[in-house]
């Protein structure tokens, strides 16, 4: 009796151990099955970046990620930094960063890759230390199509206009601003910058004095080249207090529904821009491809749902043509973010 019921019990705590080891297998593949963790760390927290994070959660949706944002509450690269390292030790698969500074985030972003974390940025072609960056736009060719907006918007594309960036670091509005410049000097000769750049373009309050600086000091003054989502928003309230709607040229890459009162009451011209959430959803999509092992797939023939294959592979830099120029007549089309 003993005997059986030792060998009872034995069988009892066999099969309790294989159940466990059941449930222990289960559990593994529902922890292997586990949602991959993505945070995007954006500039700073505003409509546009609103909109990225509109694309974020949608991707994560659809690809069945965990994706979420933490967003600087100013341009503030340090911040920016900051708010990185801390997603990093939070224990993220992924890092989506849109660089204040390339060169700020490099440190960190190597410190992200050494933890075999996946870092994608967006507005930063070829940065360091990212595995790919993603681009809605060709960056020269964008340049050159906002000046070309800008001399239409003026009518007369003569006297002298002004360039606003968000910084003197943030690397996409420079190389729109180089390639505006490099376009006004060969096809609109009677056109002259005042200045060079000014970096206020993140800043509405920033932008809207200078441009009133601006104005008073260059009465000649024909139009306002806005990258940047503030700085057109801010242009525009100085023209109006100027008196000089209609007759100063504002463009911006802002938010259609940012700009819709400027839009509307004709102080803005027009917005050039991209839909910020379509860049989200592609880094969504490009990190899950690398932490299930199809890094291979990343190539010029990537077809990214709803988006399609990229104009261009360079690098790390993915470019895709998906440009948007918003305008009054066409603004309820583009009216969501």
């Amino acid at each position: 009796m003993i005997r059986r019921r030792e060998t009872l019990a034995l069988a009892g705590a066999a099969g309790a151990l294989l159940g466990l080891s059941a449930a222990g297998s289960r559990m593994g593949r529902a922890f292997a099955a586990e949602q991959y963790k993505m945070v995007a760390v954006p500039k700073l927290r505003a409509p546009w970046f609103n909109e990225f994070e509109k694309g974020l959660l949608k991707a994560g949706k659809d690809f069945g990620v965990n994706a979420y944002q933490q967003a600087p509450e100013s341009a503030d690269e340090a911040l920016q930094v900051r708010l990185i390292g801390d997603a990093i030790n939070q224990g993220i698969n992924a890092l989506l960063v849109v660089p204040n500074d390339a060169k700020s985030i490099v440190p960190v972003l190597g410190k992200a890759r050494q933890q075999k974390i996946v870092t994608l940025t967006h507005e930063s072609p070829q940065q360091k230390n990212a595995d790919f960056d993603v681009e809605m736009i060709d960056n020269k060719a964008f340049g050159e199509k906002a000046m070309d907006i800008l001399a239409k918007g003026m009518g007369t594309p003569e006297g002298e206009y002004a360039i606003f960036v968000g910084s003197l670091t943030v690397p996409a509005h420079n190389i729109w601003a180089d390639a505006a410049i490099a376009q006004a000097k060969a096809h609109y000769p009677n056109l002259k910058p005042v200045g060079d750049r000014y970096p206020v373009s993140e800043d509405q309050s920033a932008a809207h004095q200078t441009a009133l600086d601006i104005l008073t000091a260059h009465p000649n003054l024909k139009g306002f080249l806005c990258f940047g989502s503030q700085g057109a928003p801010g242009s525009a309230q100085a023209t109006g207090e100027k008196g000089l709607t209609g007759k100063v040229s504002v463009i911006g890459t802002t938010s259609p529904q940012q700009a819709a009162q400027y839009l509307k009451d004709g102080s803005m011209y027009a917005s050039i821009l991209w839909d910020p959430g379509e860049a989200a959803y592609a880094m969504v999509y490009i990190a899950k491809l690398i932490l299930e092992g199809k890094r291979a797939s990343i190539n010029a023939s990537l077809d990214i749902p709803t988006l399609g294959k990229p104009l261009s592979f360079t690098g790390n830099t993915l470019i895709y043509d998906r440009p948007l120029v918003v305008t009054k007549d066409n603004l309820d089309q583009y009216n969501t973010f």
